[in-house]
């Protein structure tokens, strides 16, 4: 029997199931989580009550999942709120199946929270999140690298990392008949400028790299206060924490009272907000009309519109 929303046998989950908590479990209930267009994502359910979250490519090598699992375990050393990693396994030819499982938590994502809560709560919830990420940027390094397993290539600057990150997104946005030719121009000038555009006098800071709303968890504790439960799926790197920042803003991950409790600690200085903060944005929005079309294109001239005065 396939399971609902992939080809992913009950074999195969069972299997993987036997393998984390032994031969005598039985698999009960799957549940299909929100996941990627390549991989499916589920929610496993013992007989005895045992819980986790699957990810899996049924007929791929997925090296991803060894870098995730590694991500987890670095920021959960750090005291972050993430899953534990139970299990890892790359896939091969006689084998192909890779998959991720993790600890299941409880919790709903920002989105639901704030929809569920008083303002009150959301707003305690926002401040917590700024709690973990001025705790998550507290941990800095001597290079901008991202962060793997070893064969990091590290940059001495923030710019040529940057750059590097962001050139391959550039060059697809660069031929797109969506941008009229004016702000492609603009922005050829900008990214061949970052160094100006984008240097600031802090170090690399350890940074998620990919924080949506939907990618924290927020639930009650014993007592009914509300509080972060998880942060999931990082894309870890060490960079400048304001991406994050700019990251969090556009997307509207962050509310007033992350902002507050955030600069309490770490300023975010006039060139944030007058510049850096729409560098930042306007590569983030050139990756999502790439990927998602046309809806992101207003946005986009926005942006660049407001940095119309540097380029």
């Amino acid at each position: 029997m396939a399971v609902s929303g992939g080809d992913i046998s009950w074999q195969t989950l069972r299997r993987i199931v036997h393998d984390w908590v032994g031969t005598a479990a039985e698999l009960a209930e799957v549940k299909s989580l929100h996941g990627g267009s390549i991989s499916y994502t589920a929610a496993l359910f013992t007989t005895a009550g045992d819980r986790a979250v699957l990810k899996i490519s049924p007929h791929r090598v997925d090296h991803a999942y060894a870098q995730e699992a590694y991500q987890l375990n670095v920021l959960r050393g750090i005291g972050l709120p993430t899953p534990q990693v139970y299990s890892c396994k790359l896939g091969s030819l006689d084998d192909p199946v890779s998959y991720l499982l993790i600890e299941f938590i409880d919790g709903v994502d920002l989105t639901e929270a704030k929809q569920l809560c008083s303002p009150d709560d959301y707003d305690r919830v926002q401040m917590h999140l700024a709690e973990l990420l001025l705790h998550l940027h507290s941990q800095t390094h001597s290079h901008y690298t991202r962060v793997t397993d070893g064969n990091r290539h590290e940059f001495d600057t923030w710019a040529a990392f940057y750059r590097a990150c962001y050139g391959d997104i550039w060059s697809e946005a660069e031929k797109t008949s969506l941008l009229p030719v004016k702000v492609r121009k603009q922005i050829a000038r900008l990214h061949e400028r970052l160094e100006r555009f984008i240097q600031h006098d802090d170090c690399p800071r350890l940074l998620h790299s990919d924080l949506w709303a939907s990618k924290v968890l927020s639930k009650q504790d014993a007592f009914g206060k509300w509080g972060v439960s998880a942060v999931l799926d990082p894309m870890c790197k060490y960079g400048h924490f304001e991406a994050e920042i700019a990251y969090l803003e556009l997307f509207s991950t962050a509310a007033p009272a992350f902002l507050r409790t955030y600069q309490s600690v770490r300023r975010l200085p006039s060139e944030y907000h007058s510049l850096r903060k729409h560098v930042y944005q306007l590569y983030e929005l050139l990756n999502h009309l790439q990927l998602f079309g046309a809806k992101y294109l207003k946005p986009v001239l926005a942006c660049a519109e407001r940095l119309g005065q540097f380029a």
